[in-house]
């Protein structure tokens, strides 16, 4: 690299370091070295945690940290779309000097081969790209560069060109946020104009960072040194190349011909903009920064005047013909750190070759852009010097692995958690899952975070209202004359009846001790059909029935007497009325054989369900019916295939 090069990349990281307010103390009328060391490198002077992360401190408290300054220019390939040599074209005279002490590390004149040499001052040279002797491609711009071997990137003639500009592209392969953007110019025409370009988004938009002109109103229309306020932060202005750094080369033909060699021009990307005192606060400022690619575009359109005057003028003045002209630059740098919002302290390469951050405070992304994963309790943000902004994890007490961010939930907290868990399991409910979902309550001898924290309620069919207990206590709501944390017993003044309706009634038996008898709530006998799980069917089963039919259990609410199970019909293979079709359908059963599991059914769950029309009560005269004499096997294909038989041997009259 240029010591130029490394002088403005100093000068222009303490202009950094200017705004982010740092103040260097004086030793003995000198800047503190070591002072400014310390935040130049901070990653270096930083003590680390225990564990060697830069991004904690000593006591494993999360803080910023991001990656070392860097050329991020160095060893990047440019893409221009135009250069020298193909066809082999002449070089104006201060470019061949310049041509000459980097082939040669002199400025004496090489005689080109089958070619006599010229009795002038400027001799002719070619530009060739196909020797590597004198070929001047863009790679030049970003290696390594040698003030005592200066390497050029030449552009074709300007005759060559028409009225379409050069471009150079400079791709970083990741969002960068830039301090400077350097160019050092081989030639350097008074009338020439440049403009920066920068990409957010890997050349998909482009947006002008910077003019540069002798011209600016006539070139771009901007008036030159314009000031910035907060209203305009992110405007490109125009600079005038006259205060630019000049270091003269010695070129023969520079000075004749009023164009300079070895021009350095270094764009500040917030030099002069008021929010960059203040750049952790500013999002307008952070995203004029970031950029993904670079491009310098030469304006051509800006040299018809020149060129006009050159050809009136070309026998008189020392200003080389139009197809001795050239754009050139030897070198291209861009200062600046690998964006990663404070939350990395290095970025790597990854294993699809791509460059990313080596991200922590568990955030994840290119740019550690975002949280990882359930960490979500608070929205991601930027890393600042005074918070490190690290991403929480969900609080799901064991029983989630999933989450989401809840803006609203955050705001009612107070700004402290805004995770919602996601499919909590084990029988959990709530937004941290730490509540028990219906049917279940909160068994108080286990920790919240244990999966047997939530225990089934253990309501009786008979004695209570429903399956449902207090998610906290497990008390069950009960019927009339019920008492019992699961409604099993009857209260005082109340007795046990037969009905599973009114299991307790009221009574004017008094036992001896003055208080009503007070028993177990107990239904009649119970006197399932217990089919076992591998029953199958039979045809003389199947011809006994008035319906089969595979259905899937949905739902069950009580109603009076009975019980009423909402089903899906899959396929009906018998019912006295034809086939039922496929839809939602209700079947009812005795509260009494449901109190008793008559038929064992459990909801959403599929069976062949075979039996009788309801005939005996006129509730469900007409309807399906399942008791303790229906036939309930869970569904399997075996089933498919002799139901699908025993219907055919119906339809023959075998039944």
């Amino acid at each position: 690299m240029h010591y130029t090069t490394v002088l403005v990349i100093g000068l222009l990281t303490f202009v950094e370091l200017r705004r982010s307010g740092f103040k260097p103390r004086l030793v003995s009328g000198s800047v503190d070295v070591q002072s400014l060391a310390n935040v130049l490198l901070p990653n270096a002077q930083q003590s680390s945690s225990s564990s060697g992360d830069l991004c904690t401190d000593e006591g494993e408290t999360p803080r910023r940290c991001m990656p070392s300054f860097v050329n991020a220019a160095f060893g990047r390939p440019v893409v221009a779309t135009s250069t020298c040599g193909d066809p082999a074209s002449r070089l104006p005279c201060e470019l061949i000097d310049l041509a000459q002490q980097q082939q040669f590390g002199t400025t004496a004149v090489r005689p080109t081969a089958g070619k006599r040499r010229m009795a002038t001052a400027c001799p002719v040279e070619f530009c060739d790209s196909k020797d590597p002797r004198f070929h001047h491609p863009p790679r030049f711009l970003t290696d390594l560069n040698n003030p005592s071997n200066r390497s050029c990137w030449i552009s074709e003639p300007l005759s060559a060109l028409q009225d379409g500009n050069v471009t150079l592209t400079l791709s970083l392969g990741k969002k960068y946020e830039i301090t400077y953007v350097s160019l050092q110019f081989c030639l350097l025409s008074p009338d020439q104009s440049v403009t920066i370009l920068k990409s957010s988004d890997f050349g998909k938009v482009w947006l002008p960072f910077q003019y540069y002109s002798n011209h600016c109103r006539r070139d771009f229309g901007k008036v030159a040194r314009a000031v910035a306020y907060r209203s305009n932060e992110q405007i490109a202005f125009c600079s005038q190349f006259d205060g630019a750094d000049t270091t003269a080369t010695g070129a023969t033909g520079a000075a004749a011909s009023g164009r300079s060699s070895g021009t350095r021009v270094a764009f500040s990307t917030l030099e002069g903009r008021p929010s960059a005192y203040d750049f952790d606060n500013s999002p307008v400022l952070q995203d004029w920064v970031t950029a993904t690619d670079i491009r310098i575009v030469f304006h051509t359109a800006a040299q018809k005047t020149t060129r006009a005057k050159a050809s009136a003028s070309a026998a008189t003045t020392s200003e080389p013909p139009l197809d001795l002209r050239y754009f050139s630059m030897s070198d291209l740098a861009v200062g600046g750190r690998c964006k990663c919002n404070g939350h990395a302290h290095r970025c790597v390469v990854d294993g699809h070759g791509r460059r990313v951050c080596d991200c922590k405070h568990n955030t994840a992304g290119t740019d550690c852009e975002r949280c990882r994963p359930f960490y979500y309790d608070r929205p991601w943000a930027r890393a600042t010097a005074a918070k490190a902004n690290e991403c929480v994890a969900c609080v799901c007490n064991q029983h989630a692995r999933q989450c989401r961010f809840d803006l609203e939930l955050y705001k009612l907290s107070g700004h402290r958690s805004g995770a919602r868990c996601v499919h909590c399991r084990h029988n959990t409910d709530g937004r941290n899952c730490q509540l028990c979902k219906d049917g279940f309550y909160r068994d108080t001898a286990r920790p919240i975070a244990h999966r047997k924290a939530c225990k089934a309620c253990d309501c009786h069919p008979v004695g209570s209202l429903g399956r449902v207990c207090n998610r906290t206590t497990g008390q069950c709501k009960c019927k009339e004359g019920v008492i019992g944390q699961t409604c099993n017993r009857c209260a005082q003044g109340y007795q046990q009846s037969r009905s599973p309706v009114t299991p307790c009634t009221k009574s004017n038996a008094k036992a001896g001790n003055g208080t009503t008898m007070i028993g177990l709530i107990t239904a009649a006998p119970c006197s399932c059909t217990d089919f076992d799980k591998n029953e199958t069917l039979t045809r003389k089963t199947f011809c006994s029935t008035e319906f089969a039919v595979q259905a899937k259990i949905l739902s069950r609410e009580p109603f009076g007497e009975w019980i009423r199970f909402t089903i899906h019909v899959i396929n009906s293979y018998k019912h006295p009325g034809g086939k039922l079709r496929r839809k939602n359908d209700f079947i009812w059963a005795p509260a009494a054989d449901a109190a008793c599991s008559c038929p064992k059914v459990e909801l959403n769950k599929t069976y062949l369900l075979a039996g009788q029309t309801g005939r005996q009560s006129t509730a469900v005269q007409g309807n399906l019916v399942i008791d303790s004499t229906t036939l309930a096997l869970p569904w399997n294909a075996e089933l498919a295939s002799r139901l699908k038989k025993f219907v055919r041997d119906q339809q023959r009259g075998k039944c």
